[in-house]
């Protein structure tokens, strides 16, 4: 038998021999297909000829396969089945009935979204399970595994192959102190150096955009305490005299709370842009793609209140 030519064989041909195969008739066949007989037998002349096979020949009224073609068709079909398969529509996902777990590395700097994010997920798919953890230094290749289902990252971070990326906000600085320190009466540079500030240790892929800020204003920052979240801030500046340097959406929903101040920094600090990512094979996956929709929408909604109330508490 001669060598086959994949580049000359037409899927089609291998759809109308299966039938054929089933069906044993070239009517019978043409009749499923919608084609007329003579393209029928047209079409399994053309695969004879490609493949140096008989493949079916007519004995007394039916067509009965050759030993090849008894071979070739338990071979094919599950190939077939593969093919279409793979190249059906997508299955809907349907947030209200799904029981998923999703997983988000997040820092806990993004911690005031989440109670926004909730509500979305509890209105629309109440049966979502959502799997908070702090981003690590494996997120990256987790996410390129499809085992973390989103990441919020810093835009400085290297991105590895297989991840996808989509910038979600650029953080705001400020300064926030509680209601009453003595700073307030003069609120300067010198003011700024001068007090002891909380820090939030989050490792050391990215420098700290505060601290490279204050170098080029030739500023110290007196650092009096660290803390490994930032989620321990608001407490800790409500009992001391300290003060924090932070994106604005860190503690947006909370000063009020813990009555705190909030003042513009005395020196231009570059805006930090953070992007999500994802499975770059899971782009247009419908379920990834409803967690990222939530994800995003309820960010930027905290972002906008994070915008306004700096503007609202610097004027």
């Amino acid at each position: 038998m001669h060598k086959i030519d994949l580049r000359k064989i037409d899927l089609n041909l291998l759809l109308l021999f299966d039938v054929l195969m089933q069906q044993g008739s070239v009517s019978k066949t043409a009749e499923q297909l919608g084609r007329t007989q003579s393209a029928v037998s047209h079409a399994l002349g053309r695969l004879r000829d490609q493949l140096g096979d008989p493949l079916l020949v007519k004995v007394g009224g039916r067509m009965q396969p050759s030993p090849y073609a008894m071979e070739l068709v338990q071979e094919v079909r599950p190939i077939l089945r593969s093919i279409e398969r793979v190249l059906s529509p997508r299955e809907a996902f349907e947030p209200s009935t799904s029981t998923r777990c999703f997983r988000l590395a997040v820092p806990d700097l993004a911690m005031t979204m989440f109670p926004s994010l909730i509500r979305r997920i509890q209105l629309e798919a109440p049966g979502v399970v959502l799997q908070w953890e702090t981003p690590k230094s494996s997120t990256l290749l987790d996410v390129s595994e499809g085992l973390v289902d989103l990441a919020l990252l810093p835009d400085a971070i290297k991105q590895p192959e297989g991840v996808a990326t989509e910038v979600i906000g650029e953080f705001q600085w400020a300064c926030f102190m509680r209601s009453g320190h003595p700073a307030l009466a003069k609120w300067t540079k010198k003011a700024w150096s001068a007090w002891p500030h909380i820090a939030v240790g989050t490792g050391d892929q990215v420098r700290s955009p505060v601290t490279l800020a204050a170098q080029q204003a030739a500023l110290k920052r007196n650092i009096g305490l660290t803390v490994p979240t930032f989620g321990a801030v608001a407490a800790l500046l409500a009992e001391s005299n300290m003060i924090a340097t932070l994106p604005t959406v860190v503690l947006a929903d909370v000063i009020q709370r813990f009555g705190l101040e909030v003042r513009e920094t005395p020196f231009k600090i570059e805006e930090m842009k953070h992007v999500i990512t994802w499975s770059a094979r899971l782009t247009n996956d419908p379920a990834a793609l409803w967690i990222r929709a939530c994800f995003i929408g309820a960010f930027k909604e905290q972002l906008r209140r994070a915008e306004q109330l700096s503007l609202d508490r610097t004027t």
